[in-house]
């Protein structure tokens, strides 16, 4: 479920009878790059690695780069279970057991009113809660200026030389916080600041937007490290709220934070350091 929504996802957890194992699945959950991340990882692939042509052979080397990206984050979920399992969340693994219910006829109409108020409206009005006042935060940083320079900018700057420890730049890790309410605004929020516009938009085509990136110092390292990073960063605000309404504990959504952040920034780190030293970059 996470593939589709990882808010959805934690939701799921629920039928898991083991605390322990619910726990796990939880703060591994965001591993898998969701709906919102999708258009991102696309995106980078095609623009830095496959190119805008398109054809057979370009669509069959996007398939399989955006499968292996896949692939890392499955396996990632794997190893930090097992990591967790062995640590934080020690104890004896529970049975699985597949219990086949007795068949009975659907209920259409139940089935759709209990999908549309337990689970649609349940995660959209979490949405709505965090999605409208950090969106007035994204405006005020772009638009409000301190001696002649937006917020923005300042929080680019301050965040530039650990940006580019990381393979990144201020601008790339900016867009990744103000992206928190939502993982699909990220790519416009850096268009927004490398352009100085003061609002989102759209680049237009891929080729103006790989033209602008690459203009502002975008390299392969650059769209793999911030690939990387879109893959394991925080979670979205939606996904958080859920995971603290799941586990009524500001220490597991804290951790949900801390696991995924703290993984993406050391890959980002070692793979921007092995190109570095290999003369790649």
């Amino acid at each position: 479920m996470g593939f589709g929504c990882n808010a959805a996802g934690v939701v799921g957890c629920r039928i898991i009878d083991s605390p322990r194992e619910r726990l796990i699945a939880i703060l591994t959950n965001s591993f898998v790059p969701c709906n919102g991340r999708f258009p991102t990882l696309i995106t980078l692939i095609t623009l830095f690695f496959v190119g805008t042509a398109g054809g057979l052979w370009q669509g069959l080397a996007s398939a399989l780069l955006l499968t292996g990206t896949l692939v890392l984050g499955v396996a990632m979920t794997f190893v930090v279970s097992r990591l967790l399992s062995n640590t934080l969340l020690k104890g004896v693994p529970s049975a699985y057991a597949l219990e086949l219910p007795p068949y009975r006829r659907p209920q259409v109409g139940q089935v759709l009113v209990r999908s549309v108020l337990d689970r649609t409206l349940f995660v959209l009005g979490r949405a709505a809660a965090v999605a409208a006042p950090a969106g007035l935060v994204i405006w005020l940083c772009a638009n409000v200026t301190v001696g002649g320079t937006s917020l923005l900018d300042w929080c680019t700057g301050f965040l530039d030389p650990f940006g580019r420890l990381i393979g990144l730049d201020g601008t790339i890790l900016m867009a990744f916080l103000l992206g928190f309410p939502a993982n699909e605004i990220v790519i416009p929020i850096i268009l927004m600041s490398y352009l100085s516009t003061g609002t989102i938009q759209d680049a237009g085509n891929l080729e103006a937007l790989r033209e602008l990136l690459v203009a502002n110092g975008w390299t392969w390292l650059t769209a793999l490290c911030t690939m990387l990073f879109s893959l394991f960063h925080w979670p979205c605000s939606t996904t958080c709220l859920t995971i603290a309404r799941e586990t009524r504990s500001v220490k597991w959504t804290l951790l949900s934070v801390a696991i995924p952040a703290g993984l993406g920034i050391g890959l980002c780190f070692l793979t921007a350091s092995a190109a570095r030293l290999l003369g790649l970059a």
